[in-house]
């Protein structure tokens, strides 16, 4: 049985090992051009060197290729570079309409109204700019007597009052009349309503730019600029417009005329408002409307 086993082992290694030649000869003369001598075995190794070395140039072609997009399933490098790019531009977009939503939230209360009255904090507008009056040297000086009497004096006919911020924003009068209403939040009306004749001119009360010019049911011709540090101010029941939306506007610049248009006015006036960044305030504590 063994010497079975050893025979068969050496018949093997002689298959294995046996030479062969391979010779390549002209068809026509049958002259021999290349003759290769073989053996099995290195017919077996040669072929598995070349595919192994086959295998790995084709799996570095793919690799360090632009070949490998081209396989399903991987993913671009393009389109993971449009793809991070569309997600910033995707969250901008996303981020620019939740503003421009709340911009135009603010536009839909000024139209309506539609504001708690709990909200209302004149106070609490100004909060930001006291001072500590322990940190102020209050004891007047003959100079600063003298340049607020001149001040008082200039003020009495002015035409516009103070700023209402720090940013040396000076608000004119829109129109010089009576107010028949004043502000009173209690009842939802936020503005006053000043008297004039028909026609008389409404002016802007600072620069700024029209974001709104438009006939509405309720309040006829209506106006609303905007100016800088977030404040609106807001002409309605005027008797024409003079501007249009996207205008650039300044201050003292007429703008409409003054009219009884809308189905809530009643009689020829001025129903102006100031809102400060969506809160409504009393136009009264900045502007002389006599």
């Amino acid at each position: 049985m063994a010497k079975k086993k050893v025979k068969k082992r050496k018949e093997i290694k002689r298959k294995l090992l046996h030479k062969y030649r391979l010779v390549i000869l002209n068809e026509n003369t049958f002259e021999e051009k290349i003759s290769f001598k073989l053996s099995r075995l290195n017919v077996f190794v040669t072929g598995t060197l070349f595919m192994i070395t086959l295998i790995g140039l084709t799996t570095l072609l793919i690799a360090f290729t632009p070949l490998r997009e081209y396989i399903p399933g991987y993913s671009s490098t393009k389109l993971k570079k449009e793809a991070t790019e569309l997600t910033y531009k995707t969250d901008s977009l996303v981020r620019t309409l939740n503003y421009t939503n709340k911009y135009l939230e603010n536009i839909r209360m000024v139209l309506k109204g539609d504001i708690e009255n709990t909200v209302v904090n004149r106070d609490s507008l100004f909060q930001q700019y006291k001072l500590d009056p322990s940190s102020v040297d209050l004891n007047p000086i003959k100079e600063d007597s003298l340049l607020r009497a001149e001040v008082a004096l200039e003020d009495k006919y002015n035409l516009f009052e103070r700023t209402i911020d720090k940013k040396n924003l000076v608000l004119f009068t829109p129109v010089s009349g009576a107010i028949s209403m004043e502000f009173n939040p209690n009842e939802k009306h936020y503005a006053v309503d000043i008297t004039a004749p028909t026609d008389s001119p409404v002016k802007a009360v600072a620069n700024g730019t029209v974001i709104f010019s438009e006939w509405t049911a309720d309040t006829g011709y209506v106006i609303i600029i905007e100016h800088e540090g977030g404040l609106l101010s807001v002409y309605k029941h005027n008797g024409s417009l003079s501007k249009f939306q996207g205008t650039m506007v300044r201050g003292g610049e007429v703008i409409a005329s003054v009219g009884n248009t809308g189905e809530l006015t009643t009689g020829p006036h001025l129903h102006f408002e100031i809102w400060d960044n969506g809160t409504p305030i009393d136009p009264t504590n900045y502007i002389d409307f006599n």
